[in-house]
């Protein structure tokens, strides 16, 4: 009797024992992720930018990580972590039973948690489902988790993981970026010193890091390769040999990043169109117009060429710390994004004037104008005076038009008036036609600031960016088509299926005998007026000089029937550069230096001469059309007589 009575007490105790354990086991992991997909799981990894000829331009992370396969690690560096993390790696089944009852009694001793005991099982583990809280329920969930990983994957599936997710320090995440960052190069080149450096990391990045603790790092490095010749991985040799050598780490400093200003501005795109934290973590490719080595010399011509403007201004006595420049290239025909800079120095301003600024254009905006006459049938040959002009303005004060030159020629052609950038023709001929008109024609060619519907228009009085600027004189070369500036060409996945694509978007906004005609008119700038300097090229080219009051901005905007330049120098703070810094002398030569590399790799190509026009020879002052060249006479592009 008493024996039944022991045996059901007994079985009673039992059966709460194993209620309470079964509910606590319930508590412990009702919540544990299921990692039947560990396999498919793809840790956060880089999104790679290209070039236009596919070449890396730069990587975006939320995380510095550049996940590679097992086969690629060197098997230094995979004998030295297991060695100093985890010895038994190969042979337990996701937990080490001894060294868990081993930290336990210490961490008993001590009074509180101090030893962790995790393999690199249960680290992984750790890494993709929990988190980082030092506590006992923690470490169970964790065993838990590595014993079912365990069972379901093979050691080099898990140790592969494992490489590619460990935050390794001073911002890398995986072997691969801890190898690029301290070292420059790829994991697969690292040497035995390197490898045991890299190894020794995991337990206290941050402290170990050879970055901040260079000396700490090395005293790891050390006990790493120790272990290693004690475990006998390596020779007593390799030890001695890798103990010798010295931690020599990848420069630090940030040297010049390539295309800085266009990979903001790609960023910039980015945020308008998609999630940012999926672009950056996912792995993608994303593929520019940017051209390289078009870029590489925009940036050493402005560095040049902003060289010289500055001892110059320095002769002054003028302060060249404000003085700044932009530059921005773009295919005439498709409208992709050649080349930006967006000052002199990103790392110094990374402020993107080629995008950002507002400016005025000054005789850079005389074109429209013309253009709208052009559209409303006058012609190159049509007259206009250059005399002196004044208006009353509605606060009863006298406005004075002015030439640059101070002097006045009389009647001349608009062909003479806009290559010589004469002021007061130009302005009677918006008289003439209205700003509004100018304004929608603008407008149309893609001018997206807003413009001032006042007479001083014509003289390029309302602030607009250099970009749309430029973009808006691509109908004058591409036979009166406008289009679209874009710099992202499409966007891939790791397995290269496309998730974007780009699509050109062109619109006709002008007859091609019109464009034909106004890119005449800006030929004449080059050959007879303004832009004389650039002659040096002898190809077909064409464009504006673009000078503002005091020489606060300096501008040269043209092109070839292949691409469009735009050239902007001045002061951020919109102070002048210097008594005659004009757009020919301060912009016009980095916009020669670029277009002449450009053209010198370039198939030749001339402008279009359109059915319905032709070819005569004209004198530009009076606009007399002879049939002979004389030595007064200019070639001039005209509408055939009756035709639109």
């Amino acid at each position: 009797m008493f024996k039944q009575h022991w045996y059901l007490i007994a079985a009673t105790f039992s059966g709460i024992f194993f209620g309470i354990m079964a509910g606590v086991f319930l508590i412990l992991f009702h919540d544990l992720p299921q990692i039947n997909s560990l396999k498919q799981f793809k840790p956060s990894s880089s999104t790679t930018v290209f070039s236009s000829d596919n070449k890396i331009i730069t990587k975006f992370y939320i995380e510095k990580r550049f996940p590679v396969s097992i086969e690629t690690i060197p098997q230094n560096l995979i004998s030295a972590l297991i060695t100093i993390e985890d010895k038994n790696f190969y042979i337990h089944s996701g937990i080490n039973l001894k060294a868990i009852f081993r930290a336990i009694l210490y961490d008993i001793k001590a009074g509180e948690y101090k030893q962790g005991a995790s393999t690199l099982t249960q680290q992984l583990a750790k890494t993709l489902f929990l988190s980082s809280e030092k506590s006992i329920t923690r470490k169970i969930k964790e065993a838990f988790l590595a014993l079912q990983i365990e069972r379901r994957y093979t050691k080099n599936e898990i140790l592969e993981l494992y490489l590619n997710l460990i935050y390794l320090g001073s911002g890398a995440y995986g072997v691969e970026a801890a190898s690029q960052t301290y070292f420059g190069k790829s994991v697969g080149d690292l040497t035995l010193a390197e490898s045991a450096l890299v190894a020794g990391l995991p337990k206290a990045p941050s402290i170990y890091s050879p970055i901040k603790n260079p000396d700490l790092a090395k005293k790891r490095r050390d006990i790493v390769l120790r272990q290693m010749l004690n475990a006998k991985v390596i020779t007593v040799m390799e030890y001695n040999l890798a103990k010798a050598v010295k931690i020599s780490l990848y420069p630090q400093k940030p040297g010049p990043k390539k295309a800085g200003y266009f990979i903001e501005y790609i960023k910039s795109r980015l945020k308008i169109q998609f999630d940012l934290q999926n672009i950056f973590s996912k792995g993608l490719n994303i593929y520019t117009t940017l051209d390289l080595n078009l870029q590489q010399v925009a940036e050493n011509s402005i560095a040049k060429r902003m060289s010289q403007l500055e001892l110059r201004m320095i002769k002054q006595g003028i302060d060249v710390s404000k003085a700044q420049c932009a530059l921005i290239a773009i295919d005439v025909k498709t409208g992709g994004v050649l080349s930006m800079v967006g000052g002199k120095n990103f790392h110094k301003s990374s402020f993107n004037r080629a995008v950002l600024a507002k400016r005025q254009p000054g005789s850079a905006f005389k074109p429209f104008v013309y253009a709208t006459a052009i559209i409303q049938e006058f012609s190159q040959y049509d007259k206009l005076m250059d005399a002196p002009l004044s208006y009353i303005l509605d606060n009863n004060k006298t406005w004075q038009v002015n030439n640059f030159s101070k002097t006045f020629l009389g009647e001349i052609t608009f062909r003479k008036a806009l290559a010589l950038s004469k002021n007061t023709p130009v302005v009677r001929l918006i008289k003439i036609i209205g700003p509004a008109r100018v304004i929608e024609f603008a407008e149309k060619a893609g001018i997206s600031s807003k413009l001032q519907p006042n007479l001083s228009l014509a003289l390029g009085t309302s602030e607009v960016s250099l970009i749309e600027l430029t973009a808006s004189y691509i109908p004058f070369a591409n036979m009166g088509i406008k289009t679209v500036p874009f710099s992202i060409i499409k966007i891939t996945d790791s397995d290269s299926r496309i998730m974007y694509q780009n699509t050109i978007r062109k619109q006709s906004i002008m007859s091609r005998q019109n464009a034909a005609i106004i890119t005449d008119m800006l030929k004449a700038v080059v050959l007879e007026g303004t832009g004389k300097n650039a002659l040096v090229i002898q190809k077909d080219i064409a464009g504006k000089t673009g000078t503002t009051d005091n020489s606060k901005d300096a501008l040269f905007i043209g092109f070839s029937p292949d691409i469009a330049v735009g050239v902007w120098v001045g002061n951020d703070d919109s102070t002048s550069l210097g008594k005659y810094e004009t757009g020919a002398k301060a912009a016009l030569p980095i916009w020669i230096d670029y277009m002449e590399h450009f053209l010198s790799i370039k198939p030749y190509q001339y402008f279009d001469i359109p059915d319905g026009t032709k070819m005569v020879y004209m004198n530009p002052d009076t606009g007399e059309i002879t049939k002979e060249k004389t030595s007064r006479t200019v070639k001039t592009l005209i509408k055939i007589k009756g035709l639109k």
